[in-house]
């Protein structure tokens, strides 16, 4: 018996031996030369795709201690850094995120936050001053995890992270400031200056993160921005020769910044010309932000004007603006930003229109000037928001440079709340696409920043900070909240939306917001959220469905789909819930199906991070009843009753408006949901069924015209039964006598007027509105637009095997490739396709743990690269 108990615990001791060294082994892990870069923030760990400059959380909390001088190890593949405490401790960090600290008392106290490791494994760290230390962390070396020496660069720079790269074995880094180009010699500690770089001239941050790549590109990360800058082949540059210096992508920012990634892993680089997602980051050619500025694609253009702010992110304000944007049209209203009044210190403080009656200050008093080198600004103030929207005050100003807009901010006082309108929920559905979604660290604390491609092809750098009193009004409080419902309620609010055609200038503009507040009534706290991992890059409502393509950041499998809509503009709101795979793919693209329908508002999340929210309205039908003699007795706007022709252009949705007037009142609906014009001149008529009481004189706006009066116009009269009507654009007409070209229409208006003056009840009966091309025309004379196919992988990541997944619009052969990040073909087969969908069976074979790239190449159809995962 006791023999027996002694065997059992032996048997106990192996087994617990054995489960010990394979828990230190399964923690003694490598990272291995992985592509991504780390970016350590006090002791959480982001991974970051250079290529897009989407990041994710990969660690929270992973030492007591924050990690500075972090550094990737070639000779041991594992990460390391210094720690803040204990103190003169370094730790190693393995690719699960575990730790081993080491000791060396040796080291000086304090923070050490400039570092990184040779080829051969000598960690080179420092603080500020001249000092570095040198501590070997060569496994194989018999002075491993010890002091080597204390040495001292040839003279004194101010940077925040220095890296090697693997071409020259030099170190570079980014002065602060001054933003010069240094090389160090690891060997003499010899400090070679090589002059400003272009794109950060000018600039004051902090670069506390850079990395390498394999061929010798050097990227430079800003803490306070999240700017990602790419500087090219460091190696070669001489005193003599220019630095190639670029934006390349945008991620978060810190105020406390430390990056590490291996020197030898290549970054995936966008080709600017060439109509393909190179890096595989869902933007071609000049929508990537490295291709700032080659070739055709413009550095800068200029965004759009405070003046048209205030656009619909919620139901209730869809119609409101409708009708102020058709109020415009019928004034001839246009801002001109050549002949707007121009602001200066002294007119925008004393102006008493703005000023608050229940305050000592004004919205203008937090509106900053002279702080971007603006030639000049103007006030462009949407006065006409303030009947339509939440705001009782309003404000907003244009900083122009070169005779063009630069920068704008829109100042709103609320009362009841938040203001209801934030660019990036309602515009990514209407045309503009999230470029980026990221964190910009104003004043020590991190704001949600935005980069948004307008459908003009112009881009924006958004941000919006509400403000709100505190401690019996003596202090302010800032929030700034991705989901508006996160906001206070039934609060005074003073609202900011800034935006630039410059990351730098949206800086400089919010934080100087934020100094003239806190001058007026120090700010007490700040209140702020994170941005969402998951997002809708773009999308657009499509004959019952939405089309979306969402970006995914952090590998989620499935997010919850919350919506509210209303099929037309005067029925009820309905409400669905839902779930979309995205199978942890970077990029989907998914059909939403959700009927036809007038607007809609939803949510997608996955329950833990921030979620995102996007609201969007179609081109709303409204009514005129602003005669004071008319009075509207029924409007009611019902689905159409017909499949529409797909060479014509509908106008969704069907109308009765019945209404009592003695002047006369109309109906209209914008072609679109801003109110811009569109090219209408591959049609040639204007189709629809009517009933009614009466002429019914119909109207085509064009932007182009500024007089009312002289725009196109013709009249048809109405039966108290359906008819079919075909109106050609030639029986459209103007006192202008010219031909109607319609290139440029805004609108489409339907007008009944009491012809003697004497009160009478009308009634307009509209269904199955659309332009056509007619029957003259043959299919043949229109081209048809083909859209990028995208591929896709299931599984992704892929264990032992995966399909991969394609529509083709013939039969033919294609051939698929699978790159690794070095460029080499490591599979490739071909295939006959069949019309529709088509999948190709792939295993792992010996393909190793990493990233790849697939591309699917065909005769007669472009497919976007896809990455695919292999654990």
């Amino acid at each position: 018996m006791i023999k027996q108990l002694h065997t059992s615990k032996k048997q106990i001791l192996v087994v617990l031996i054995l489960l010990l060294s394979f828990s230190v082994k399964a923690q003694d892990t490598p990272f291995n030369c992985d592509y991504s870069a780390y970016l350590f923030q006090y002791n959480d760990v982001y991974a970051i795709d250079l290529a897009s400059g989407n990041a994710y959380v990969a660690a929270k909390d992973i030492t007591p201690g924050n990690i500075n001088a972090a550094a990737y190890n070639p000779a041991d593949g594992f990460i390391w850094g210094y720690l803040s405490s204990p103190s003169n401790t370094i730790v190693r960090i393995g690719n699960d995120f575990q730790t081993t600290t080491f000791t060396i008392p040796e080291l000086t106290s304090g923070n050490k936050y400039v570092g990184d490791i040779s080829p051969n494994g000598v960690y080179y760290f420092k603080a500020g001053g001249t000092s570095y230390f040198k501590v070997d962390l060569d496994p194989n070396s018999a002075t491993y995890a010890q002091y080597l020496s204390t040495e001292n660069l040839s003279q004194n720079i101010s940077i925040h992270d220095w890296a090697f790269n693997a071409v020259d074995g030099n170190l570079y880094a980014v002065e602060k400031s001054t933003n010069i180009l240094y090389r160090i010699d690891p060997i003499t500690s010899n400090v070679q200056a090589l002059g400003v770089v272009p794109i950060l001239a000018g600039l004051n941050y902090t670069y506390g993160a850079v990395y390498f790549d394999a061929d010798g590109r050097f990227y430079v990360s800003a803490n306070e921005t999240g700017t990602v800058y790419v500087i090219q082949n460091v190696q070669d540059l001489t005193l003599s020769t220019l630095i190639d210096s670029n934006l390349f992508a945008f991620g978060p920012s810190s105020s406390s910044n430390d990056g590490a990634r291996c020197p030898t892993a290549p970054v995936a680089q966008e080709i600017c010309d060439n109509g393909i997602d190179d890096d595989g980051d869902g933007l071609i050619d000049c929508e990537d932000p490295s291709c700032s500025g080659f070739g055709s694609c413009d550095v800068i253009a200029p965004p759009t004007t405070a003046n048209d702010g205030g656009l619909e992110s919620n139901g209730r304000l869809s119609e409101a603006i409708n009708k102020r944007n058709f109020n415009r049209a019928k004034t001839s209203y246009k801002f001109d930003q050549k002949t707007a009044k121009r602001v200066t210190k002294d007119t925008s403080r004393n102006n008493s229109n703005y000023r608050s009656a229940s305050n000592s200050f004004q919205l203008q008093d937090f509106v900053p000037l002279n702080t971007i080198n603006e030639d000049y600004a103007i006030d462009s103030t949407p006065l006409d928001l303030l009947n339509i929207t939440n705001a009782t005050e309003v404000y907003s100003v244009d900083y122009m440079q070169s005779g063009a807009s630069i920068a704008s901010i829109l100042a709103l006082k609320t009362e009841n709340g938040v203001y209801e309108h934030t660019k990036y929920i309602c515009d990514r559905l209407l045309g503009a696409e999230l470029i980026s979604v990221s964190t910009i660290d104003i004043n020590d604390q991190s704001f949600i920043k935005s980069i948004i491609k307008n459908a003009d092809g112009s881009f924006e750098y958004v941000l919006s900070l509400s403000a709100k009193l505190d401690n019996a009004d003596a202090n302010f409080v800032i929030e700034s909240h991705w989901n508006l419902d996160l906001y206070q309620s039934d609060i005074t609010f003073y609202n900011f939306q800034i935006w630039s055609d410059s990351i730098d200038d949206l800086y400089n503009l919010a934080q100087e917001v934020l100094n003239l507040l806190d001058t007026v009534k120090p700010i007490s706290e700040y209140q702020l959220s994170t941005p969402p991992t998951v997002f809708v890059r773009k999308g657009k409502y499509n004959n019952g469905a939405l089309d979306l393509q969402i970006i995914n950041t952090n590998a989620t499998n499935t997010v919850a789909f919350d919506s509210g809509f209303r099929t037309t503009e005067t029925s009820d709101f309905n409400y669905t819930s839902s779930s979309l795979d995205l199978n942890e793919n970077y990029i989907t693209e998914i059909t939403v199906p959700t009927g036809h329908l007038f607007d809609i508002g939803f949510r997608i999340g996955d329950g833990i991070n921030t979620p995102d929210d996007l609201f969007m309205s179609d081109g709303p039908w409204g009514f005129d009843d602003s005669q004071a003699s008319t009075s509207v007795n029924n409007y009611n706007v019902t689905e159409n009753t017909i499949a529409f022709n797909s060479l014509d252009f509908p106008i969704e949705r069907n109308v009765t408006l019945n209404a009592t007037t003695s002047t006369y009142f109309a109906a209209y609906r914008a072609l679109t949901p801003r109110f811009k014009a569109v090219d209408l001149t591959d049609f040639n008529s204007l189709k629809l069924q009517a009933k009614g009481t009466g002429n019914l004189e119909i109207t085509l706006v064009k932007q182009s015209i500024s007089n009312w009066e002289e725009q196109y116009k013709t009249t048809i009269a109405l039966i108290d039964s359906f008819q079919n009507y075909e109106l050609s654009f030639s029986d459209f007409t103007s006192n202008v006598s010219t031909d109607l070209i319609a290139d440029d229409v805004v609108t489409i208006v339907f007008t009944m007027v009491s012809e003697d003056g004497s009160t009478v009840t009308k009634e307009m009966n509209l269904q199955d509105v659309r332009f056509s091309r007619g029957t003259t025309l043959p299919v043949n004379d229109f081209e048809t637009e083909t859209s990028a196919n995208n591929i896709a992988a299931y599984p992704n990541p892929m264990l032992d095997m995966s399909n991969i997944h394609f529509t083709s619009t013939k039969s033919e052969t294609v051939q698929l490739v699978i790159y690794n990040l070095l460029g080499k073909v490591v599979y490739n087969k071909t295939i006959n396709t069949q019309v529709g969908k088509n999948q190709i069976a792939i295993s792992r074979q010996n393909l190793s743990s990493g990233l790849y790239l697939c591309k699917l190449s065909s005769d007669n159809t472009h497919y976007n690269p896809l990455k695919l995962l292999v654990k």
